[in-house]
């Protein structure tokens, strides 16, 4: 076992990842980018902490997790509704938490959502890897605690900073927090392949209800519902970009996520915005969602407000 301060995790869960922002430039190795599955939770948790943009978390899938840690620090639980109990006592998500050597932290299984993001004081100590990242891409065997793509197992131990200056006590705020419950409306830019798909399939895609199913994980979230026709021939495959909608022969739309595969020759409809990409990434099968369209213009903004907020330095929402 390592001798540097740290958690040591006596119940891993269901499946917990290292995750951090992904790793960038290596499409062309076909790996894709990989890391946190819900953006928006993962930078809080590393937001109330003060740790950089970037910063590797623990996603936590399906809860379950219990560890104990070495030393004095702090962390923060944002992401799906679980129980956090330190020595037996709660809690609250979405907060500073202040925990000692020797203590006993419990993560249940979640009532509302599926990934729980732990971030800590400083961040994990584990070296990056492959495209300055280590992100865990379980199928691809990087990243982890390991460089191995390995899963967190009984007895790991993850090294924490021991010297870093603690922060205020201090919790996102209801406003800011998403609510896990409320219908599911998936933003979708429209794609250049979009000429593929006559104005009848286009108007059935945009107003009907979709069901995710259990074929949904890190690679996609496969849908269920009216089928879709495109028209022509299939195309020669070419790259995936994240969120994608690809539409295969049986006209099931398919939402390309964070592990997915580099290349496909499906048409594709168009993209997920990555903000709807988050809150996709907290439903479980069976969930009922709808799609609405929007412009690139929309989504570009929105995704500089999200990376102006959670890059910046100082004051906290």
């Amino acid at each position: 076992m390592s001798t540097q301060p740290g958690l040591t995790f006596t119940k891993p869960g269901f499946l917990s990842l290292l995750q951090d922002g992904g790793r960038r430039g290596v499409m062309h190795l076909g790996l894709a980018t990989g890391g946190a599955m819900d953006r928006n939770a993962w930078a809080w948790a590393n937001r109330l902490l003060d740790n950089p943009f970037g910063t590797p978390a623990l996603e936590i899938t399906f809860g379950g997790v219990e560890f104990t840690t070495t030393l004095d620090t702090q962390i923060a639980i944002t992401g799906a509704e679980v129980q956090c109990r330190v020595n037996g006592e709660s809690r609250p998500l979405w907060s500073v938490i202040n925990i000692q050597a020797g203590d006993r932290i419990a993560v249940s299984a979640p009532r509302v959502g599926i990934r729980s993001y732990l971030a800590v004081l400083g961040g994990f100590q584990v070296a990056p890897g492959l495209g300055d990242s280590c992100a865990t891409f379980t199928r691809e065997g990087l990243g982890g605690l390991n460089q191995d793509g390995r899963p967190l197992q009984e007895g790991d131990h993850l090294p924490c900073h021991a010297g870093s200056a603690r922060v205020l006590n201090r919790k996102v705020s209801e406003r800011w927090r998403p609510d896990y419950k409320e219908e599911l409306v998936l933003s979708v830019i429209p794609c250049a392949q979009v000429d593929r798909f006559p104005a009848s399939v286009l108007d059935t895609f945009f107003n009907n209800p979709y069901t995710l199913t259990r074929q949904t994980d890190r690679m996609g979230a496969r849908l269920k519902g009216p089928a879709l026709e495109p028209l022509g021939e299939r195309l020669i495959s070419e790259g995936t970009s994240l969120g994608a909608i690809q539409v295969p022969a049986d006209g099931q739309p398919i939402v390309l996520l964070n592990d997915r595969q580099t290349i496909g020759g499906y048409p594709k409809l168009g993209a997920v915005t990555p903000r709807s990409l988050d809150a996709l990434a907290q439903r479980t099968p069976g969930t009922t969602l709808r799609f609405r369209p929007v412009t690139l213009h929309e989504a570009q903004i929105e995704e500089r407000q999200f990376l102006s907020f959670f890059t910046a330095t100082g004051s906290q929402r």
